[in-house]
């Protein structure tokens, strides 16, 4: 590799500089739609239905009206925090799936023979019991080569013991 085919300083600087600001005005840019999608989430979902309240006097107060009546009788205010209302609804969902499909993306991670048992087994404590769930779990977090070595140890002295005690009785 020569000298004249790497980029100058000022070259990798420039692609410094244009990379941060292609990063800043996507973040923007994705901020903007966030927003957007909830402002007009709100707006649509205020078309819903209306604020049907009884009006209240404003002896009932002891200052008068207080300003947040104003807020909570606007329909797009109502709109939004049933959006959020719903968002936030529809992001527990999504954590618990992901808290119950845990072993699954466990089994997967660790490339696991075992990861269709768990997958079937997650689905079973899903539909059937709770227990299978636990199973699917346990089998998904289990370290298959620690306990395969036990077990080969057990038997390996069960058999070498039986050797010993045939060569003992000669």
């Amino acid at each position: 590799m020569s000298a004249t085919s790497l980029p100058s300083s000022n070259e990798g600087m420039g692609r410094k500089i244009a990379r941060s600001i292609i990063s800043v005005v996507l973040y923007v840019l994705k901020a903007v739609i966030v927003f957007g999608v909830i402002a007009g989430a709100s707006i649509a979902l205020s078309k819903l239905g209306s604020i049907h309240g009884k009006d209240l006097p404003a002896e009932y107060f002891v200052d008068g009206y207080p300003t947040i009546l104003k807020l909570l009788d606007s329909e797009v205010f109502m709109g939004f925090v049933f959006f959020v209302t719903i968002a936030i609804l529809v992001y527990l969902v999504y954590l618990f799936w992901q808290l119950h499909e845990i072993a699954v993306h466990k089994a997967s991670e660790m490339s696991s023979a075992h990861t269709q048992i768990v997958f079937a087994l997650s689905l079973c404590g899903l539909f059937i019991n709770k227990v299978w769930w636990v199973l699917a779990i346990i089998i998904a977090f289990a370290r298959w080569d620690v306990i395969g070595e036990s077990i080969s140890k057990i038997i390996r002295n069960g058999i070498s013991g039986k050797a010993q005690t045939k060569a003992s009785e000669e």
